[in-house]
């Protein structure tokens, strides 16, 4: 394992963990998701540098969309929780009461 695969997997399982542990504010979860949005879209972006393949992958484009889209529906929520009940805090969200 080179010290690349390395870093992306420390990466994705920090994010991972941060957002298994720190889960008091929305904004919180919303920046753990992207870093492991970011860490996944690193590993496959330098995937076909690594293989030597010539043809490019549209893999990794197709992962940048689908984060712009995450990021953007989750600000979206972020300002709606919070217009709503004052706060960003995960507790105070309860799907029973929405």
């Amino acid at each position: 394992m080179t010290f690349m695969h390395l870093s992306f997997y420390s990466m994705f399982t920090l994010s991972c963990l941060g957002l298994a542990f720190h889960r008091t504010h929305l904004i919180s979860a919303l920046l753990c998701l992207e870093s492991m949005m970011l860490a996944m879209y690193m590993a496959l972006s330098t995937w076909p540098v690594e293989n030597y393949t010539t043809s490019p992958s549209l893999i990794p484009l197709l992962m940048l969309a689908f984060s712009a889209c995450e990021a953007g529906t989750g600000l979206a929520t972020l300002v709606a929780s919070t217009r709503t009940h004052g706060s960003d805090h995960l507790q105070n969200l309860n799907l029973l009461q929405c």
